[in-house]
């Protein structure tokens, strides 16, 4: 019982929304609000999301568990019915609800961090403190990658007219 009143404080003042579409469309604001790309939370037949501005607690309900497998990175995650995270700007921290394959084991994923200031490496952290970084190309959806590759061949160019 003591957990489920944790869970209900937790959740006090949040602002929830409910439905397919509609978790949809909060769980890519809030991404690109944090400045994450659309794609590094693929979840399926959201039912239910919330968040607690104040606390910065935020959480996404699938009907069912799901898994994805990132092409960019080679790894298959596994998300369960309900994903959880403290999130601030670049960052999601005590994660709950994900798990990435590594070799034959399953590991939880507790954190995601954007460290480049220039936002090139998702930095993912265990629950011991060990970490792995990919390009956040990999996490993105066809239309943001497509978009980003356009901004950097833009800056490549605006650097190569400064050094002639």
């Amino acid at each position: 019982m003591a957990s489920n009143s944790r869970v209900v404080k937790e959740r006090e003042g949040a602002e929830i929304v409910y439905g397919s579409e509609e978790c949809h469309r909060h769980s890519i604001e809030l991404l690109q609000e944090l400045g994450f790309p659309k794609g590094v939370l693929p979840l399926q037949d959201l039912v239910e999301c919330g968040r607690v501005r104040e606390t910065g607690f935020v959480w996404m309900k699938q009907k069912a568990p799901s898994e994805h497998y990132f092409e960019g990175t080679k790894t298959l995650v596994s998300y369960g019915v309900e994903v959880t995270a403290y999130v601030e700007k670049l960052k999601m921290k005590k994660m709950s609800g994900i798990k990435s394959k590594q070799m034959l084991l399953w590991v939880p994923i507790t954190e995601m961090s954007i460290d480049d200031p220039k936002g090139k490496k998702i930095f993912f952290k265990t629950p011991m403190g060990i970490g792995k970084s990919f390009p956040v190309t990999a996490f993105m959806t066809i239309q943001e990658k497509e978009e980003y590759l356009q901004v950097q061949d833009k800056e490549e160019e605006e650097v190569m007219i400064k050094e002639n």
